[in-house]
């Protein structure tokens, strides 16, 4: 598809409008040296090219094929390109998936043709490819774009052509240039696996509505990012905006919690716009990764430098000092009122031979990895902003550590900016995009250092999860509630206390004593969910006379606040870890991704505060402790203001085994593991509720 010595036009004609003759006219354009061929009813020629009246007549060395044609036109073709045989096609027609019922229809008989033909198809609905390695651009943008070594894919083809555009009017290139569409048989992962590889590639970028499959997207996007930078922007984030990409290609969108915790396991950087994206990707294509997190900003003007830093702060770069041969050197050159440390703020009066000691001084200080060049166009250096530009870019090649620049203003800094850039250094408009950028760098040269995860596995009992699962499935039962969800739960070892239903307060006096007191009662009933927010759940009772009470005290109060309610009688279940702190853990399986864990604080902190952290399963052991460590709450598990600090280790345990079977059990749809109660001692699972499916 990508390097083919030969293609095909089908649907070409010579009219000048018609997308066949464009695309004939783009690869004459952009100096394809390869065999074209236009294919139409009429065999006229196509810009001086001899054409063929059929498809059957194609040459077997044809490598790729291009089809113009209405949707319901294109499967016949596919099917004699198959036979031919034809291995790779572009469908650049609409009236597939984006359109409904009968459009979906059509691309799934696309897609099943091409599986059985063993053929790769781009699109529907696409606007082609470029590869400027052979000067090819069979695409129906006639603007052909600079060499460079940025791969660019995207599920929009508007999107395509406001890239191109914007690369063409920065000097930026591109290696690879693909408009998915529909994606029917080529997505995301068969891209990036072919980009991973790609000698010409530096860097891949793309935009994403959906992903065509989710599991395989996980595994080849892990793969890439220790190869390469992968920057993805995703639309859909919103219910409005999920509504719209699903109209726009016809697909079903995910949860954007389970999207983000996509990327953020497999190293993707996610962009945050349109001009983050391609800022990103301008930074990722012309520097070195920093071998750290130390940037050194350089400014002549305090109020930037402070933006700067305090971007680097929210942010995980370090404004780290100095070392000490450093400042005394800038000493000797800087007047006595700049500061020599970080910003080194070298004052309005700065010169353009100021801004070149000081840029070698901290270039060669071994503290910093990175560094952040501002300049506001102050009246003392007005003169000279291009020959600061000059030095920086004459410095830049003997310089090993990226340098990326913030020239602020308007026309006094534009030729200086065009400099700059065409000299392959970043120049930003104001100094928080620069800092994004150094800050995505030194987190991708993080992600490609760390070490492997480590996987997990732990004993559980398979075949007797499976049976209770597939018993209540057959039963009609949708949910797994109290003393069946204990026995699911048990099959993978997860901790629980134990448990007694008893119909009677009889039965609960005599399951307390075997339990040993204090216990706890709570109602047992599969409809009523908030037990604890409807007071039907009593702790620490010490005495058969406080069970007796409390046995006939919840009933009651269950029986009249939820008269719907079938009532069984009541759990007695032994008391949870002392000073224990309440966890939530569930998962829900979203259609993109499978089962996504989320681990919070129970309470407020999850329903109201939504300090949650998110993880699609399985799990690896760093996966469990970051999830743990990444919310807001996280010095509460530590014991802060005298808290007790809870055993992080038994959490890690009961997330693993949540993880195994959300995996394996792929018939459990949700799962709620609330209260998870944490102490010192150790963690253990006092509720649980699933549902099957």
């Amino acid at each position: 598809m990508f390097e083919p010595e030969s293609i095909a036009v089908v649907g070409s004609s010579a009219g000048a409008s018609d997308p066949g003759s464009v695309i004939i006219g783009n690869l004459l354009a952009s100096g394809y040296k390869g065999k074209i061929i236009p294919v139409n009813a009429e065999g006229e020629e196509v810009h001086g090219l001899s054409g063929l009246s059929s498809v059957k007549m194609l040459p077997r060395s044809t490598d790729l094929a291009v089809i113009c044609l209405p949707a319901a036109d294109v499967l016949p073709v596919v099917e004699v390109l198959a036979d031919i045989p034809v291995r790779a096609a572009v469908v650049t027609s609409g009236g597939f998936g984006e359109i409904g019922r009968e459009g979906y229809r059509l691309e799934h008989e696309l897609a099943l043709a091409a599986k059985h033909n063993d053929m790769i198809i781009l699109g529907p609905n696409c606007m082609g490819l470029m590869n400027t390695a052979l000067s090819m651009n069979a695409s129906l943008d006639p603007e052909f774009t600079l060499p460079g070594n940025i791969a660019f894919f995207s599920q929009s083809g508007a999107l395509c052509s406001t890239a191109l555009d914007w690369a063409n009017s920065e000097g930026v290139g591109f290696s690879k240039f693909v408009s998915l569409g529909n994606k029917a048989v080529l997505g995301e992962s068969t891209m990036l696996s072919y980009l991973s590889g790609d000698a010409d590639t530096k860097v891949i970028v793309g935009y994403c509505e959906t992903l065509k499959d989710g599991h395989d997207f996980l595994r080849t996007a892990y793969d890439t990012t220790f190869k390469k930078p992968l920057i993805l922007l995703r639309a859909g984030e919103t219910p409005s905006g999920a509504r719209a990409a699903s109209a726009h290609s016809g697909a079903l969108t995910g949860a954007t919690s389970a999207y983000n915790a996509a990327f953020r396991q497999t190293g993707v950087m996610q962009a945050v716009d349109i001009a983050d994206m391609f800022n990103l990707a301008h930074a990722f294509s012309c520097q070195p990764l920093p071998q750290g997190s130390n940037v050194a900003i350089l400014t002549n003007a305090g109020g930037p430098g402070i933006l700067a830093a305090d971007m680097c702060e929210k942010g995980t770069l370090n404004i780290t000092r100095p070392s000490s041969a450093t400042i005394e050197n800038m000493k000797g050159f800087l007047p006595a009122y700049a500061s020599v440390y970080n910003p080194v703020d070298m004052i309005g009066d700065a010169t353009a031979e100021t801004y070149r000691k000081a840029l070698k001084a901290v270039a060669e200080d071994d503290v910093f990895h990175s560094i952040l060049v501002i300049l506001c166009p102050a009246a003392n250096i007005l003169g000279e902003v291009e020959k600061v530009a000059a030095d920086i870019i004459a410095f830049e090649k003997e310089c090993s550590k990226p340098i990326v620049t913030c020239f602020m203003g308007g026309h006094s800094v534009e030729k200086a900016r065009i400099l700059l850039r065409g000299a392959g250094i970043p120049c930003y408009d104001f100094p928080e995009v620069a800092v994004r950028s150094l800050d995505a760098m030194a987190s991708c040269y993080r992600w490609q250092k760390k070490d492997w995860p480590i996987e997990v596995c732990f004993r559980r009992d398979y075949s007797k999860a499976k049976s209770i699962v597939d018993n209540c499935i057959q039963t009609g039962l949708s949910e797994l509630v109290e003393l069946e969800a204990q026995n699911l739960a048990s099959a993978y070892e997860l901790p629980v206390p134990e448990t007694v239903l008893a119909r009677t307060s009889n039965q609960a006096a005599k399951a307390a004593k075997r339990i040993g007191y204090p216990v706890v009662l709570k109602v047992a009933s599969p409809q009523i969910l908030r037990k604890n927010e409807l007071g039907l759940v009593v702790t620490g009772i010490k005495s058969p006379q406080e069970l007796r009470k409390a046995f006939m005290e919840i009933t009651t109060r269950a029986a009249r606040r939820c008269k719907d309610a079938y009532i069984t009688g009541c759990l007695v279940q032994a008391m949870g870890p002392e000073n224990a702190h309440e966890i939530a853990i569930n998962f829900r399986r979203d259609p993109q991704f499978g089962p996504l864990i989320n681990f919070s604080l129970a309470g407020l902190h999850e329903d109201m505060l939504g300090d949650v952290s998110s993880r699609l399963a399985p799990l690896a052991l760093n996966d469990a402790q970051e999830m743990i460590r990444e919310i807001k709450a996280y010095p509460i598990l530590r014991g802060v203001r005298s808290g007790s600090a809870v055993d992080l280790g038994a959490l890690e345990d009961i997330l693993l085994m949540v993880s195994q079977m959300a995996f394996d059990l792929p018939e459990i749809q949700e799962a709620e593991f609330s209260p998870v109660l944490a102490g010192p001692e150790g963690a253990v699972v006092a509720n649980m509720r699933m549902t099957v499916g």
